[in-house]
């Protein structure tokens, strides 16, 4: 399943799930022979048991069987984390970073026949490999989202890109399509629009021969709804393309938007207008039973727990998500603070050769794959990274500006440690602070809140929205005990609730995200935070099974509750 809806009337869409043959490899060796095993796709090789913590190379094999000449386009969702690919022993196609999507270039000529086609993958840690790293959640190995066989027209439609306004009562939007030309000559295109009862052509123009276009055009949709969290209308915005004046389309993609304004005014966050509080957590793509590689009712088990909690708000922490849970949040009405991959950078890090191109990279692809979900209002970077450093500022500033860029219509963050230390806290539209009071530290939550506030308004943040980004406390499941001791489900349960309590009486406070949804697998190693018991983080408010603890009580009392502005 590569999204929740029907993507293509006329281009013809395989998914290629299934088993794989596979080998592990050594660095320098060359594509092998012969495949002792036989890997599910998508899925993560550690579900293996001989491979439950293997980091290196392997090889995948899968044999594509063509009824009729053609040209080919494979879509690849996500595979951890390096990706070389290979269509009948010649190389199509490279990628580097699990949690964005690609395309291989278009393959002209296939014949009719049966076709190899091999995926070289990688998830080791290396100099070369900035944002896959030993940090505090885990890598895995393998194709771990879906892929899915085009049979591609020489001139297609690559890209749609939607964002929605509202003018003179009326919603509408402006419609981008990227139609590429991957022919040897030039050609005449043109592309009609079926959006929300709405029909529109957009102006004819020439794309040369290798070359991409944008086609732009506004259209007005007077029988639209709004999205929101309590009523999220969905419409299928439905291009097809005509090339050279042919009377029939050749080609054609259906994406799925919402009509919704995201905007700060007065110090709040508002959706289409009204002042919204965001009640969240911050979730990690891991689950003893698949890794990262979450089957759709895996997905939808998250997001009902969530919801079951009282949230309207998650934070893909820390890299972007697989698009079917995307599809997911703009289905449920679930708002998402999507984010890059960046954890933890500190500042040499930050400054050695690859870091900046591979965030940069990682920004441009999780924006333009993800950009018509409403579901996303903010966009956030670096999580925890040297804001709090003059070199620093200038990465940060150099990445916002991209995003900025890249989307205007959405806002931008990023969460921060650094307390009245940070230095970039002018260049977002949203303070985000990640503190720990009753688990890091013994401060009180109330005052340290205050102290937030105050930090923001003299470091660039004044009149700004204000989120808590993380906050929380390890509990690990079944350990409960009258002492209520560090570690316990009741020490849990108070440091979420002391939390709660605090900043449902700030009406400063624009939105909090708990630390974290479910606890998650760590990379072993060396230092406090990556020798975790049981390689282990252990603040999910459910265990890894997805096991309710004592704390998702406390969260379903505030966040289903009428606290002051927590209720907003």
């Amino acid at each position: 399943m590569l999204r929740l809806f029907t993507t293509n009337q006329i281009r013809k869409v395989t998914e290629i799930e299934g088993d794989w043959d596979f080998s592990p490899v050594q660095p320098e060796e060359p594509i092998p022979q012969a495949y002792s095993y036989r890997l599910p796709v998508p899925g993560c090789w550690e579900m293996h048991p001989a491979f439950r913590t293997y980091r290196g190379k392997g090889v995948y094999r899968r044999f594509i069987e063509i009824a009729e000449p053609a040209s080919l386009r494979f879509n690849f969702k996500g595979i951890s984390h390096t990706a070389v690919i290979l269509f009948d022993g010649v190389e199509v196609g490279s990628h580097y970073n699990a949690y964005t999507p690609f395309h291989t270039r278009v393959i002209h000529d296939v014949i009719p026949g049966r076709h190899e086609l091999i995926v070289l993958v990688d998830n080791s840690f290396h100099e070369e490999s900035k944002l896959h790293f030993a940090n505090d959640y885990f890598t895995y190995g393998g194709m771990i989202r879906p892929v899915g066989m085009e049979i591609i027209s020489p001139i297609y439609i690559e890209r749609i890109q939607f964002t929605p306004y509202w003018r003179d009562s009326i919603w509408g939007g402006e419609v981008v399509v990227h139609v590429a030309n991957s022919s040897g000559a030039v050609a005449s295109v043109s592309v009609a629009i079926n959006l929300a009862g709405a029909l529109m052509e957009l102006q004819e123009c020439s794309v040369v021969a290798g070359a991409t276009v944008a086609v732009r055009g506004r259209i007005a949709c007077p029988d639209a709804k709004p999205w929101s969290h309590e009523s999220p209308h969905l419409y299928l915005l439905d291009a097809k393309l005509y090339v050279d004046g042919a009377a029939d389309p050749s080609d054609d993609l259906i994406e799925r938007v919402g009509f919704r304004t995201v905007t700060t005014n007065s110090g709040r966050i508002q959706i289409n207008g009204e002042d919204i509080v965001l009640k969240g957590f911050n979730r990690h793509e891991d689950h003893p039973m698949v890794g990262a590689a979450f089957p759709y009712s895996l997905m939808v088990q998250d997001m009902e727990l969530m919801i079951e909690a009282g949230s309207n708000a998650v934070r893909t922490s820390h890299y972007p998500n697989d698009e079917r849970f995307l599809d997911l949040c703009d289905e449920r009405g679930i708002l998402v603070w999507e984010e890059n991959h960046a954890r933890g950078f500190q500042l040499d890090h930050m400054l050695s050769p690859g870091c900046q191109e591979q965030c940069l990279a990682c920004n441009e692809e999780m924006v333009l794959s993800h950009y018509n979900h409403p579901s996303i209002i903010i966009w956030g970077i670096l999580n925890e990274c040297a804001s709090d450093t003059p070199e620093g500022r200038e990465l940060y500033k150099e990445q916002l500006t991209q995003i900025r860029h890249l989307d205007n219509s959405r806002l931008l963050t990023y969460a921060t440690h650094h307390r009245e230390k940070d230095l970039c806290l002018d260049l977002v539209d949203i303070v985000s602070y990640n503190l720990y009071p009753g688990w890091y530290t013994n401060e009180d939550p109330s005052t340290l809140c205050d102290q937030a506030r105050g930090w923001a308004d003299q470091g660039g943040g004044l009149g700004k929205p204000m989120i808590m980004s993380e906050f929380g406390g390890d509990g690990y499941y079944g350990l409960r005990d009258a002492t209520r001791v560090r570690g316990t489900e009741e020490r849990q349960a108070d440091i979420i609730e002391s939390n709660l309590a605090a900043y449902a009486q700030k009406s400063y406070i624009n939105g909090m995200f708990i630390w974290q949804f479910s606890d998650c697998r760590v990379v072993e190693d060396t230092g406090w935070l990556l020798s975790r018991a049981g390689t282990q983080n252990s603040k999910g408010i459910v265990d890894r099974y997805r096991r309710p603890k004592m704390a998702f009580e406390v969260v379903k009392k505030y966040f289903r509750g009428s606290h002051s502005s927590i209720s907003v």
